[in-house]
């Protein structure tokens, strides 16, 4: 297994455009009264750089490693729906969470089937189910059936997220522990909008929406480098 050591020497370069760019959203704060495609290219910027760190692994290596790539295709439709969400007031909110919806689909099959570990499925289902429950008298018209779907999809996509490490059985790997921790963040930032949007204004919705999203982000397209990571390592091994 690589060391965490290695893996920040190897990757960390590779990020320092994505810290910059986050770095540039939290201090501009631009208002989200005043949506523009200016705050929506400050907005989408750090996911623009993690485009650019999968990409600066090759495109060869892009296109052997299926869960690489999907997570490249998923990293695009959050950009889309970054965008949408800008324009959230203007009746673009069902579209964002489309893209977004999309995006789920594409990290579990990034993440895969295997281990099942039904254990896991269960937890999720439980958490999933519950967040709804409570979440279920605030939605009123198709909002009631969608947010249903897309709370089943990013808690299937956890529950795959979780089933990766197997920490039990000593079968984890630093990458993916990186994409349980960025599911799980993922979750969180999902869960804060929906209280936001339909319970209730959430205390410094934005800045926990916000950072724990970019963070998520990051965690999971670092999850698709561990093939190239172990490949580079044995190389130099």
């Amino acid at each position: 297994m690589v060391s965490p050591v290695t893996v920040v020497k190897s990757e960390g370069p590779k990020l320092v455009p994505f810290f910059k760019a986050t770095c540039v959203y939290f201090v501009l704060w631009l208002p989200t009264s005043s949506p523009s495609w200016f705050s929506a290219l400050i907005k989408c910027l750090p996911i623009f750089c993690l485009w650019v760190f999968l990409l600066a692994h090759g495109i060869n290596f892009l296109v052997s490693h299926r869960s690489a790539s999907r997570i490249l295709a998923g990293l695009i439709f959050s950009a889309v729906g970054d965008a949408f969400l800008i324009w959230q007031e203007q009746g673009y909110f069902i579209h964002g969470l489309l893209m977004f919806a999309i995006t789920h689909i594409l990290y579990s099959s990034a993440f895969g089937m295997k281990p099942l570990d039904l254990k896991a499925g269960l937890l999720m289902g439980f958490v999933s189910s519950s967040c709804y429950a409570f979440l279920y008298s605030y939605l009123s018209g198709p909002f009631t059936y969608l947010v249903a779907v897309y709370i089943a999809l990013i808690g299937f996509m956890g529950w795959r997220a979780v089933a990766g490490v197997q920490l039990c059985n000593d079968l984890w790997t630093w990458t993916k522990l990186s994409a349980c921790v960025g599911a799980m963040l993922f979750m969180v930032s999902d869960l804060t909008i929906a209280l936001n949007e339909f319970c209730f204004p959430v205390p410094y919705s934005r800045f926990i929406i916000m950072a724990t999203y970019y963070a998520a982000q990051m965690l999971i397209a670092l999850s698709a480098v561990e093939t190239r990571d172990e490949e580079d390592f044995r190389k130099r091994s």
